[in-house]
């Protein structure tokens, strides 16, 4: 970094980003970041949602958080999805491609994808 502008840069480009994980939207998306979940791939699953969401134009409605074990370590990564009104949607064993999905049907699209979620049919 070689300036007071580069750094002012930085920020604006990071400014959406951070803005999906402290946001305030009715659909929280959380992604299982305990020691089983990041051993076995959450740290590219969260980013992949955090991009996706910016992507599509979401940020003002969906936040992406993480939290610790969600205590069904075998399934990891898992990520359950909270939205007003609705029952939690738990999605195991994703990859950074399968939240992709899941933005676009999901959160974009309002149907949750069944093939990946457990424990509510």
């Amino acid at each position: 970094m070689k300036s007071l502008a580069e750094l002012a840069a930085i920020r604006d480009r990071m400014k959406d980003k951070v803005s999906i994980r402290e946001g305030s939207g009715n659909i929280r998306v959380v992604v299982g970041m305990a020691t089983c979940g990041i051993a076995a791939g959450a740290r590219p699953v969260l980013s992949a949602f955090v991009e996706e969401v910016a992507k599509e134009g979401l940020s003002d409605k969906v936040t992406v958080t993480q939290t610790g074990c969600i205590g069904i370590c075998q399934y990891e990564p898992v990520v359950e999805i909270f939205e007003d009104g609705k029952d939690k949607v738990t999605y195991v064993k994703m990859t950074a491609d399968k939240a992709k999905r899941v933005v676009a049907e999901h959160l974009k699209g309002g149907k949750p994808v069944e093939e990946y979620a457990i424990g509510n049919k």
